[in-house]
């Protein structure tokens, strides 16, 4: 079988930095980078040998099985249901777009096209989080009962641009990291959030009131607490994911990170014990599911749906900040 062809929507960091590797390090190919900016499209296509640089998205449909859509959140929607019509699979970056009604019509579009649609929730892929989640559905925990994840990092310069300055791009923490915990958590923990309390702070790097701090507590259905700690303005923090149960702990530590590094410990009435990690490319990984997904063999490893259940949290999340009161999480599925 020939190789999936990919086409970039958008010539961006985060394919430059983790995805154009990932593709072509399981055997994908990337045909074409469409950019709304005809010469950033063609120095990006230089760079990295890809044969078409274009301002089309149909011309770019035109040679492609599959797009990669990491543009600004603002242009998800549309794009995905650009490529659903022309009969693409979709891999999205997260958010999947502005609001959850946006969000739903691109799955119910890619799936009445019958291709495959993925968010790129890099995170579950990491072998921290395959571990932990392991290892508390074999009950190596008990039952759980609280969780904890510590996601603040400090912003890099050069992603200090519509993250923290644009309202209508859906800037803010909120849309770019606690979506990655929401997924991560209903990963993990093999829950559902129902509810969520939260506080947003900007400490300055954030602009038009952009939030670039915030605290939460989702209430999930099982009853467990989940506490999440996500920032832009944090230089020396250690990012973590804790899950505690009746019989015992888990301390994921470096673990909320797109490099494959970090570290699981089970504290239990035993001791201590490291959990065996099998780390790998967690982009890499994302890519090899996607390309199973699209021969028949599986799912993505995380769906449009899931896309949409993490949005959920997330929004509620922002609602909860601004209202001051406890907000249902619901992502209307």
């Amino acid at each position: 079988m020939r190789p999936i062809r990919w086409g970039l929507i958008g010539a961006t960091t985060i394919a430059r930095e983790w995805m154009v590797g990932a593709i072509r390090a399981v055997g994908g190919e990337i045909a074409g980078v469409m950019s709304t900016n005809a010469a950033r499209g063609a120095a990006y296509a230089a760079e990295y040998a890809i044969p078409l640089a274009t301002t089309s998205l149909d011309q770019l449909f035109d040679r492609v099985d599959a797009v990669y859509v990491a543009t600004t959140n603002d242009l998800h929607h549309r794009q995905v249901l650009a490529a659903a019509k022309a009969g693409k699979h979709v891999l999205c970056e997260k958010p999947l777009a502005l609001t959850l009604a946006e969000a739903r019509e691109m799955v119910g579009a890619c799936k009445a096209a019958g291709v495959v649609m993925a968010t790129n929730h890099h995170l579950r892929n990491a072998a921290t989080h395959r571990a932990m989640r392991e290892a508390i559905a074999q009950g190596r925990i008990g039952r759980p009962l609280f969780a904890r994840v510590c996601h603040a990092v400090y912003l890099p310069e050069h992603l200090q641009g519509w993250r923290i300055k644009d309202p209508k791009a859906g800037a803010g923490v909120v849309m770019d990291i606690t979506v990655h915990d929401a997924d991560t958590l209903r990963f993990v923990l093999g829950d559902e959030p129902e509810s969520v309390t939260a506080m947003i702070q900007n400490a300055g790097l954030g602009q038009s009131g952009i939030e670039d701090g915030v605290l939460g507590v989702a209430r999930f259905k099982s009853g467990l607490l989940a506490h999440f700690f996500d920032a832009f303005t944090c230089r020396y923090t250690r990012t973590a994911f804790e899950a505690h149960g009746s019989e015992g702990s888990l301390f994921g530590v470096d673990c909320m990170t797109q490099r494959p590094i970090g570290t699981v410990t089970l504290r239990n009435a035993q001791g201590d014990a490291l959990l065996p990690l099998a780390q790998e490319n967690l982009y890499e990984r994302s890519v090899r599911a996607f390309h199973r997904a699209i021969a028949g063999e599986g799912a993505p490893s995380a769906s449009g749906e899931d896309g949409v259940r993490a949005m959920a949290l997330a929004i509620a999340t922002l609602e909860a900040a601004h209202s001051g009161r406890q907000v249902a999480v619901d992502p209307g599925l």
